[in-house]
C-alpha cells in the first residue's frame, strides 16, 4: 500500500527532475559504460534501466561499450598473455581475435537483449560498419627512456562519420558502439572506449560524455577514498597526470576527457557504474555522484559548484 509520505517522496522527486528533464530534452548525450558493468545479467539490466529513462524522456543517448575484463577472462582462459601499457591493451593477432569476440558478440548482443526486455529501440554498431569510426594501426609508440612499445592491432582514430549517429538518432534508435574499427585496408583494429567516445561526443556535439566505471570518480589520492573530487578542471586534471596521482585506466580516461574537452565537449561526468542509479543521480541532482570536467571552473554554474558542499 502506497503511504501518503510515499508519494509526497515520489511527487518531489518528480517537481525536481522535472527543470532537468526540460533543459536536456532533444540533446545527446554520450555514453561510455566499461565492461566490467556486463559481466552478469543483472548488472546489465540496473544499467541499461537507467539509460532507458534519458531515453524515454527526450534525451538523445549514443552508449559505447567497453569489455576489458571479459576479454581478460577469456584471452586466461585460451591461455593467451594479457599485457597493459599506461593503461593500455598491447592486443597481438589472438588478442585480436578474443576482443571481436567479445566486443562485437557477446557484450553488443547481452546489452541489445537487454534493450529488448526494456523496450529500448536500440541497434547495434561498432566502428567498422558504414565507416563509422575511421583509423589507422598505432605506430610503435616511444617512451622517455625505454625501447619503443609496438601496441599490435590497436588504432589511432582519424575521423568519425556522425551522420552514421544522427541517422539512427534522428529514426528515434539509441546506438549501442563496439570499440573495434579498421583501417582502409579492412584490417581490423581495437581502438580504447573512452577515446571512441570522446571522439563521438565531439564530433556529436554532445551536452554531456559520461564515463561509468569502476571508480566513484577522480580522486586526489587513488588510495584514499574520501579524496573523490567533486569538479574539476582540464588544467587541475593535467596536473593530477604530471604528478602520478591517476593509475592505470585512470590514464587514458583522462587523455579521452582532455580530448573531448579541447573539442567541443562542455561537460564530462566520471562516475561508478556499481553505485545504484549512479547515471540518474549525476544527471538529475545538483549534488551528483562522481566527478564534473570542464574545461574553466570559472564557468560552472553556482549550482553545479554546490556539489562540493
Amino acid at each position: 500500500m502506497t503511504t501518503n509520505k510515499d508519494r509526497a517522496i515520489v511527487v518531489s522527486a518528480l517537481k525536481h527532475a522535472a527543470p532537468y528533464i526540460r533543459l536536456f530534452k532533444g540533446k545527446v548525450f554520450v555514453i561510455k559504460a566499461g565492461g566490467e558493468v556486463f559481466v552478469d545479467v543483472d548488472k546489465t539490466k540496473a544499467l541499461m534501466e537507467q539509460v532507458g529513462i534519458l531515453h524515454q524522456v527526450g534525451v538523445r543517448v549514443v552508449l559505447v561499450h567497453g569489455g576489458g575484463p571479459q576479454s581478460t577472462e577469456l584471452a586466461t582462459a585460451l591461455g593467451l598473455d594479457t599485457t597493459f601499457v599506461d593503461g593500455r591493451r598491447v592486443t597481438d593477432g589472438s588478442s585480436l581475435n578474443v576482443a571481436t569476440m567479445v566486443l562485437n558478440g557477446q557484450i553488443n548482443t547481452r546489452i541489445l537483449a537487454t534493450c529488448r526486455d526494456l523496450q529500448i529501440p536500440a541497434v547495434g554498431i561498432s566502428g567498422v560498419d558504414a565507416g563509422l569510426i575511421r583509423a589507422h594501426k598505432r605506430p610503435p609508440v616511444q617512451r622517455a627512456g625505454e625501447s619503443p612499445v609496438d601496441y599490435g592491432f590497436v588504432g589511432d582514430i582519424d575521423a568519425v562519420d556522425a551522420d552514421v549517429l544522427r541517422k539512427q538518432l534522428d529514426n528515434g534508435l539509441m546506438p549501442v558502439v563496439s570499440p573495434l574499427s579498421c583501417d582502409e585496408s579492412g584490417n581490423i583494429l581495437n581502438i580504447n572506449a573512452d577515446t571512441v567516445a570522446a571522439a563521438i561526443a565531439a564530433e556529436l556535439n554532445a551536452e554531456k560524455l559520461i564515463l561509468a566505471t569502476g571508480a566513484a570518480g577522480i580522486f586526489e589520492d587513488v588510495n584514499d577514498p574520501g579524496s573523490l573530487i567533486s569538479y574539476i578542471d582540464r588544467s587541475a586534471l593535467q596536473k593530477l597526470r604530471d604528478s602520478g596521482s591517476l593509475a592505470d585506466g585512470m590514464i587514458p580516461k583522462a587523455a579521452a576527457i582532455d580530448w573531448a574537452i579541447a573539442n567541443g565537449v562542455q561537460r564530462v561526468h566520471v562516475i561508478s557504474s556499481k553505485a545504484p542509479d549512479s547515471i540518474l543521480l549525476e544527471i538529475f541532482t545538483n549534488e551528483g555522484t562522481g566527478t564534473l570536467v570542464v574545461d574553466d571552473i570559472a564557468a560552472l554554474s553556482a549550482a553545479e559548484q554546490a556539489q562540493s558542499s
